[in-house]
């Protein structure tokens, strides 16, 4: 188990959803969420690629890690206010 892994507070697996399903779940989780949260989601969609971490950037959150897998890839964000 890697330290990011320890440290995620909530997955979301959003693998069978279509865009923007995987960004509208994790925007939700991080506004349910506390400051210091981590929020892994699990997505196929190839959208997510480009909308997970462009939205991280606009909302100010901290993009922990993007983790390529077989058929899907990882984001995992810290909620940072």
């Amino acid at each position: 188990m890697t330290l990011t892994q320890a440290a995620i507070t909530k997955t979301i697996d959003a693998r069978g959803m279509a865009c923007p399903g995987p960004l509208m779940s994790l925007i939700g989780a991080i506004r349910a969420g506390a400051v210091g949260d981590t929020v892994a989601v699990l997505s196929g969609d190839a959208g997510s690629k480009t909308d997970i971490p462009a939205w991280v950037a606009k909302a100010k959150h901290e993009l922990v890690e993007v983790a390529p897998a077989d058929g899907y890839s990882t984001f995992v964000v810290r909620k940072a206010h």
